[in-house]
């Protein structure tokens, strides 16, 4: 059930049914507004099912939530029944949660990304527990007799204090569940909470330190057997010819043949990706005969030449030519400041900057580059699929089975119920396992083989097969009056194959004259959502300028700051700035006072700050630096959140701990470059990812104390890390850093 309202609101309905052998379940649906990441495509509101889940109470009084959101390590699966646990008022050590597997109609599209899970369920969740606490106390009203007002619950328990009467909620779950199911309860004030703002343990903690089967790669299914998938070595390139007599000669192998992902004009969804359409398949017992037997495989590649997509979702079916070119980091680069000259999509203007530039005493202009980033999630792609001519099983690690579930019915011709797909926790995710390639190809070799196969990539196949966050450039420039004040603001930013500006963000609104543009450039490299989509370099470029920009104008990186927003809350300019002032100077003046931003430290570390907004909420870095032996080391972070309510203040401390450290290493040392095509950093021996010793020996994180609803938090502390270490660099060297990464230098690089 669905409607045409395109905020994708919900209107809820809750039901109850009794659980067999006893017991109370209650079905309810989303209210909140489901909030998509900006590249993140979705099928029309009115084709969407209601966003169902359930609660059970059984008779020994556990509560159970069946969690539609996919765990990747964002904690869900802890914080989501917390929610429930508040208003059903239930003893927090009775409540258990299972993930769920993928049912468009009841769970809807289950999307892990965008920083939505808490925002998605906030109210849902809270009214199907609070409406089974109302349910349990109806019950027991009517069993004792007595007026449900009188009716308290404390901890999974039911009280008649006049009579002394009490009873747990397993006790009257099944009489609970023949009640009526009442309309509008009301939900608790936030001041009562006693299970939320509360830390909790991870559920699932004990599992992970026992190395219980969790994930894809645990998965073991009777008769399975393994494949590997030889893709090209370069992107533009494709598979002419091969010879597998030697392979299949291997012990253990079963048959070697050839996978067509999709057909020719095939109409590609929003989370469709095929980077190498022909693949070469090795198909035998063991992970470690299988990849031996690939090794054996003699192959002749050929260039693909330009290829023609059929693209629907976001802006509408059209055809996309993708050029073959053999891509090279050099000539990128150079490609990059080829286009950056030429003119550009305007996407915002406010007032007349040409004039004001023309006119400027001073100007400022700095241009900053980053290149491709891949995911390198610890836990490769993998799926386990058993597809026969009736129907299909497939289990593993997936962020958004509701996009997969339509390409899997046009690949295999089965109707959406002959289709089961069972999610796995994800060793990683963050974009990377949006895209549903490595699913459909697991689908397809067990269709051909005929037999339930586990597709398995290696570290090198993963890291080499593309959806990378694109490689960007942005200009910015600043004009400056005879005073040193700001009069006109100016980025233009492009990338390979998109840019990264977001028009309608800080600064926009705060300088009167204001001028943004966009320009991109194609390439038959794959990329994808990658934390913090776009954001991640647009924060490190942004922050990074206005901090140069405060030293040009004299002023202190956090007041210039402080100021601007001032006059974007006061006298804002244009009405599309999609911040709020007022919690984005919150973040700062926060990390201003925890860092003790103006004290003796600032002698002791070379310092940098950095704030952002995206994904609804807002952040705060402060970096402390150190040099040792000529290299920087992050010593000490001081972070501030805004992300409203916080569900569950542990969890939510180390999400911004593990975004900071995500983001250092990513700022100092993450970089990926081609060849002829091909990927030079091919694995970790190659590709700089930061080392344990290297990670800050404190993180400070603080939040802002407010009752606003809860937005994002997976995402919103990682971009503003890049800026922070960007600009406590220029403290430790005494010059500024434009190209990333800072600490190891990539080929070809170079101010575009």
């Amino acid at each position: 059930m669905g409607n045409t309202d395109n905020n994708y609101s919900r209107r809820a309905f809750l039901k109850s049914t009794a659980l067999v052998g006893g017991g109370l379940m209650i079905h309810f649906s989303g209210l909140a507004k489901l909030a998509l990441p900006p590249n993140a495509e979705v099928a029309p509101a009115a084709q969407w099912a209601e966003i169902n889940g359930y609660v059970k109470i059984t008779p020994d009084n556990v509560v159970k939530l069946i969690c539609p959101n996919p765990e990747f390590g964002q904690n869900v699966m802890t914080s989501l029944p917390m929610m429930v646990a508040e208003e059903l008022e239930v003893d927090w050590k009775n409540v258990i949660v299972e993930m769920g597997p993928h049912d468009n109609v009841k769970l809807g599209p289950q999307f892990t990304g965008g920083s939505n899970s808490m925002r998605m369920y906030w109210k849902p969740l809270r009214e199907a527990g609070a409406t089974a606490r109302n349910m349990l106390m109806q019950a027991a009203a009517q069993s004792w007799g007595v007026p449900v007002e009188e009716i308290t619950t404390r901890a999974g328990m039911l009280y008649h204090e006049k009579s002394g009467r009490k009873a747990k909620y397993g006790d009257l779950a099944s009489k609970a569940a023949t009640i009526p199911v009442p309309k509008g309860v009301k939900l608790k004030e936030v001041k009562d909470f006693n299970v939320v703002r509360h830390s909790q343990k991870n559920v699932e903690g004990a599992k992970l330190v026992n190395g219980k089967p969790l994930f894809g790669l645990d998965y073991q299914h009777e008769g399975m057997l393994i494949a590997m998938a030889q893709h090209p070595p370069a992107f533009g390139m494709k598979l002419k010819s091969f010879d597998a007599s030697a392979a299949l000669k291997m012990p253990g192998i079963k048959d070697v043949f050839t996978i067509k992902l999709y057909e020719e004009g095939f109409e590609q969804g929003g989370f469709d990706v095929r980077t190498f359409n022909d693949l070469l398949v090795v198909v035998g017992k063991t992970t470690w005969e299988v990849m031996n037997a690939r090794k054996k495989l003699v192959v002749e590649w050929m260039p693909a030449g330009d290829v023609k997509d059929t693209m629907t979702g976001r802006g509408g079916k059209r055809e996309v030519v993708v050029p073959g070119v053999l891509e090279n980091t050099q000539e990128q680069y150079a490609r990059m400041r080829e286009y950056a000259a030429k003119p550009a999509q305007q996407l915002r203007k406010d007032g007349d900057p040409e004039t004001t530039f023309k006119n400027a005493a001073q100007v400022v202009e700095r241009t900053y580059t980053a290149p491709f980033l891949a995911h390198n999630c610890m836990e490769p792609m993998n799926f386990f699929a058993h597809v026969t001519d009736e129907k299909a099983l497939l289990v593993g690690p997936l962020q958004a089975p509701g996009w997969a579930e339509p390409t899997l019915m046009k690949v295999l011709n089965l109707p959406a119920d002959k289709i089961e797909i069972q999610m796995t926790r994800m060793g990683g995710g963050f974009g990377r396992r949006a895209y549903c390639h490595y699913l459909v190809e697991a689908a397809l070799i067990s269709k051909k083989a005929k037999a339930p196969v586990k597709l398995i990539y290696s570290r090198e196949d993963d890291s080499t097969y593309g959806i990378y966050r694109p490689m960007y450039t942005a200009t910015y420039r600043a004009a400056l009056d005879s005073s040193k004040n700001l009069i006109a603001f100016h980025v233009k930013g492009g990338g390979i194959p998109e840019h990264a500006i977001h028009a309608n963000r800080f600064p926009a609104g705060a300088v009167d004259h204001y001028l943004a543009e966009g320009w991109q450039i194609p390439s038959n490299i794959t990329i994808g959502a990658f934390r913090a989509p776009r954001s991640n370099f647009n924060a490190a470029a942004e922050q990074s300028f206005l901090d140069e920009l405060a030293e040009t104008m004299g002023k202190d990186p956090i007041d210039f700051r402080l100021e601007l927003l001032k006059r974007a809350k006061n006298n804002p300019v244009g009405k599309n700035n999609e911040y709020d002032a007022d919690r984005y100077a919150g973040v700062l003046q926060l990390v201003k006072e925890k860092s003790g931003w103006n004290g003796p430290d600032q002698k002791k570390y070379s310092r940098g700050v950095a704030a952002y907004f995206c994904h609804n909420s807002y952040a705060a870095h402060v970096v402390d630096m150190v040099m040792k032996d000529g290299e920087p080391y992050v010593e000490r972070v001081f972070s501030a959140i805004d992300c409203g309510i916080v569900i569950n203040p542990d969890a939510a401390t180390n999400m911004v701990q593990g975004a900071v450290v995500d983001g250092i290493g990513n700022s100092l040392y993450g970089g990926l470059t081609h060849k002829n095509g091909e990927v030079t950093e091919n694995n970790f021996h190659k590709y700089r990812i930061i080392r344990m010793h290297e990670a800050p020996k404190e993180i400070t994180v603080s939040f802002i104390q407010n009752d606003i609803d809860p937005t994002g938090l997976g995402e919103p502390p990682f971009p503003p890390v890049f800026g922070a270490v960007a600009n406590a660099l220029y403290k430790a060297s005494g010059r500024r850093y434009y190209q990333q990464p800072f600490a190891v230098p990539q080929q070809g690089e170079g101010s575009v």
